[in-house]
């Protein structure tokens, strides 16, 4: 990727084509917006004590948050106000989001500063491949999918990210009895999601009739999703723990 926040990612090899893995399919697109005055300001100003520069190299989280404790990783976190909120309501938890476009970085930064959220770090990356090399093994509690990029058309689907080698790679940095949460409000993409993490190895659904759940409390209720429940449109929440 290019165009890391400040300060610039030094790591990052010139030559692509040196790293297959960047040949991947991707499930997003990389749409450079503008920034704003503020949130470039909240780039420059405190991206040293939130954000965190994306290396091959595994993570201390321990290290990284001056302490142990349970670790909440949300993947895709848009402008970053309801994982801000997430994050200012249990203190008691750290949070990590990854995001790979440069407004909703900014922004995010900014709301934390303006809640004093200090269990908060961020990426400006691909989720993948941070997840992959930058997060130990067995060391999340959650790892949170709102209402990633649906893919609608068929086509598409193959850019999902929810896939079976996607749900496997993430699995492994969960912790025994840690939980994957998605949320959607596209039907025919909560249905791919309940299939594939049905079929997936080491999962188990809590929902109680093995479907959906409950959006659970945690997670805030943004306005677009009030405007999309006054619309009558529907949002499906999956849960599903590591058993294995």
């Amino acid at each position: 990727m290019t165009n890391q926040a400040t300060p610039p990612n030094e790591h990052q090899p010139d030559d692509a084509s040196t790293q297959p893995y960047l040949r991947r399919i991707r499930s997003f697109v990389l749409r450079e917006g503008r920034l704003t005055k503020g949130q470039q300001l909240a780039l420059e100003n405190h991206w040293s004590s939130y954000g965190v520069n994306y290396q091959p190299v595994l993570l201390d989280l321990d290290q990284l948050f001056g302490r142990s404790a349970p670790r909440v990783l949300e993947i895709g976190f848009g402008m970053g106000k309801s994982l801000v909120a997430m994050a200012k309501a249990a203190p008691e938890q750290d949070f990590i989001g990854i995001e790979v476009h440069k407004p909703g970085v900014g922004a995010c930064l900014s709301e934390a500063v303006a809640q004093g959220v200090s269990n908060l770090k961020v990426f400006e990356h691909d989720a993948v491949e941070v997840l992959a090399e930058m997060i130990p093994e067995q060391s999340l509690d959650t790892v949170q999918l709102f209402f990633p990029d649906p893919w609608h058309k068929k086509r598409h689907h193959k850019r999902r990210i929810v896939q079976p080698d996607f749900v496997q790679a993430l699995r492994s940095k969960l912790k025994i009895g840690g939980v994957f949460h998605m949320a959607t409000d596209w039907e025919n993409y909560a249905e791919h999601m309940l299939e594939v993490m049905q079929a997936a190895e080491g999962f188990q659904n809590l929902s109680a009739n093995n479907t959906y759940v409950e959006r659970p409390e945690h997670r805030p209720l943004t306005k677009f999703e009030q405007r999309g429940q006054r619309l009558g449109h529907g949002v499906w929440d999956l849960m599903f723990k590591r058993i294995s």
